[in-house]
């Protein structure tokens, strides 16, 4: 899972990088807002809920203010609540800071962002004239109004794909030159901060022919994040339970799911085809969860006790086929993770690979109560059937 940056994060980096945003920060009280509104010295504030999910304008996230009291009455009502978006679900997420910063007149809106195009295997710049809170609509029925050019990952953007965007934007000179140094600036944040999508939407042509981001989204590649040690500071804000952020911390693929059956399972392809057999024998997978192909027995350890803070969890099962991962390493972290913390449901577990014999063998001696299968099928078959042993 990517690293979401709020918009006020996602602006401050921008910043850095000479690309032009509102004037603005970000709060957490009410009081706050009133003294921001005096700070920045505007005649009208737009009061930001930051969430890490979009619609925000359509779900009354984004308000006006033309005073102190009234930034702070919009403030104070949006914090603490629970926005509900269209990309929410019904719960919505909590709002714990707002964003205030001036409001920017606007000529016109446009849509820019970078990302990774998987079939082309490269960065790509996508724009449109049609910027704003329709982009998803746009996207959806008039494709052709979005302009694609894939990026030089040394380079960036050539000349001559400006030239063929601004002609399409029937673009002046003078804007052609100041989205030519956005896109070039855009760029260097976009590969230089390991993101995986940077999108201003929208980007507004001010009254004075200006390029403005009036609103930011940064993901960044949490594969990379061991090269980004300042980004720590960020992780704290992340909408992500107890289990994630520690799944975070040992370098661990994790995600919750809606079932009771916990699995702990070697690769991503080998996780997702014990969750198919898992609801293909009448089950219903409690998370995905990958330790990887070279797991230490301390992150197969931590694996463990994230599956069974799970209160859903009425039966566990770990599929592992050792090829870099050696079972035995796996055999050693179950036990390690029992003792640390004790287990009261059934356990069943499918090793088959490298060093398999050992791994059976510190299971057989371990004293616990484990259930062997042979293969996946009997796995699944006996994972399913554990979760009806009552008080077990």
């Amino acid at each position: 899972m990517p690293l979401k940056l709020y918009e006020f994060q996602a602006k401050d980096i921008f910043k850095e990088y000479g690309i032009c945003v509102p004037r603005g920060r970000a709060v957490s009280t009410g009081n706050e807002a009133s003294d921001v509104f005096s700070e920045i010295g505007c005649k009208r504030c737009v009061i930001k809920a930051q969430t890490l999910a979009g619609g925000r304008g359509k779900s009354g996230g984004i308000q006006f203010a033309a005073t102190p009291a009234e930034a702070q009455s919009y403030a104070e009502r949006m914090l603490g609540t629970r926005l509900v978006t269209l990309q929410t679900d019904t719960k919505g997420v909590e709002v714990k800071y707002v964003l205030i910063e001036e409001s920017v007149p606007i000529k016109k809106e446009l849509y820019l962002s970078i990302t990774i195009d998987r079939s082309l295997q490269t960065p790509i710049l996508i724009i449109s004239a049609e910027g704003g809170m329709e982009i998803e609509e746009v996207a959806k029925r008039t494709p052709d109004k979005l302009i694609k050019e894939p990026l030089d990952i040394y380079l960036g953007l050539h000349s001559f794909q400006l030239r063929r965007i601004t002609a399409k934007l029937n673009m002046p000179a003078v804007l052609s030159t100041r989205l030519n140094d956005l896109a070039s600036n855009l760029f260097k944040a976009f590969i230089r901060n390991d993101c995986s999508l940077l999108e201003i939407n929208p980007l507004a042509v001010t009254e004075d022919d200006k390029l403005c981001a009036l609103d930011a989204k940064m993901d960044i590649d949490d594969n990379a994040l061991y090269r980004h040690p300042e980004f720590e500071q960020f992780v704290s804000f992340q909408n992500i339970s107890q289990s994630e952020s520690l799944a975070k911390k040992y370098r661990l693929s994790y995600i919750s799911l809606d079932g009771n059956i916990g699995c702990l399972v070697n690769g991503a392809g080998l996780a997702m085809a014990t969750m198919d057999i898992i609801k293909l024998h009448g089950g219903e997978p409690a998370n995905f969860l990958d330790v990887g192909g070279d797991a230490s027995v301390e992150q197969v350890t931590q694996a463990f006790k994230i599956i069974l803070s799970d209160p859903k969890v009425k039966a566990v099962l770990i599929n592992i086929f050792g090829g870099i991962m050696k079972c035995n390493v796996i055999a050693s972290g179950i036990i390690q993770a029992i003792k640390e913390t004790g287990i009261h449901i059934p356990l069943v577990v499918r090793l088959e690979g490298t060093n398999v014999d050992v791994a059976r063998n510190i299971l057989d001696n371990s004293g616990l109560k484990i259930m062997s299968a042979k293969d996946m099928t009997e796995a699944a078959k006996m994972a399913v059937n554990a979760t009806q042993i009552p008080n077990y």
